[in-house]
């Protein structure tokens, strides 16, 4: 599992170092073959309230409840 967003660092596993500038296409491939749930997740687990009231939980011994998941969208239909 990925460190919290808030102590990410540029050039680790994590997140790459890699120069957004450059015409090489690969750098975007794994982007063009994702599904919208995992942009979706990439963006949301490196937004530090998220990740900072999911700590919180977490640390309180609670479980993720309904409300939590409704706040940050985590709700899918079926």
């Amino acid at each position: 599992m990925a460190p919290p967003a808030r102590q990410l660092s540029f050039g680790d596993e994590y997140m790459p170092k890699f120069n957004w500038r450059s015409l090489d296409d690969a750098y975007y491939d794994h982007v063009e073959k994702a599904e919208m749930t995992g942009i979706a997740w990439e963006c949301l687990r490196r937004n530090a309230p998220f990740e900072e009231e999911y700590q919180a939980i977490l640390s309180s011994g609670r479980t993720i409840d309904d409300g939590f998941r409704q706040h940050w969208g985590l709700v899918f239909r079926s």
